[in-house]
């Protein structure tokens, strides 16, 4: 991040059929954890429509209540997605806040990606509310790799590297 230390955001996520469970630090907010519950559904077989309504609790630095959800719509190696919520700040109303994460990406090989980004967060400041980007990624078995550049051209760019893992 431009004139700033680096952090680590873990996120844990399980599913089982239609229930899915989450845990995330560093995400709402530096400091800050989440406890996340939410129902899977599925429709489509060529275009596919994927969501994941959620409400999750966030606590530490920022404290509130929080309704969120996962979106994507895929049609053959082309996916729209979309990561939101509303954090209802607890302990200030004036400190409630929208996060979004929207993906618009290509695959023109199963291991490799590639798209346009942006994300609007409060963990971290930048001269732009909302930051827009690009990224690139691969994958491999059950992990995968992503880069994502942020404010190239705009302001001082961000980085922020995603590792994951399925089993």
């Amino acid at each position: 991040m431009p004139d700033e230390d680096g952090y680590f955001s873990p996120t844990f996520a399980a599913d089982r059929g239609w229930l899915h469970f989450e845990a995330r630090y560093n995400y709402e907010d530096l400091r800050t954890g989440s406890l996340w519950a939410g129902y899977n559904f599925t429709a489509g077989k060529e275009l596919v429509f994927s969501a994941t309504p959620m409400i999750g609790g966030v606590f530490g630095r920022t404290n509130g209540i929080a309704p969120g959800c996962e979106a994507s719509l895929t049609y053959k190696r082309l996916q729209l997605s979309v990561s939101n919520e509303y954090v209802f700040n607890t302990g200030s109303k004036t400190s409630n806040f929208y996060y979004a994460w929207p993906e618009l990406t290509y695959s023109p090989l199963d291991w490799f990606r590639v798209g346009v980004v942006a994300q609007r967060t409060k963990a971290y400041h930048t001269s732009l509310d909302t930051q827009r980007g690009f990224l690139v990624g691969i994958s491999h078995k059950k992990m995968e790799f992503t880069t994502y550049v942020f404010n190239a051209g705009w302001a001082t760019p961000t980085v922020v590297l995603e590792a994951g893992v399925s089993f």
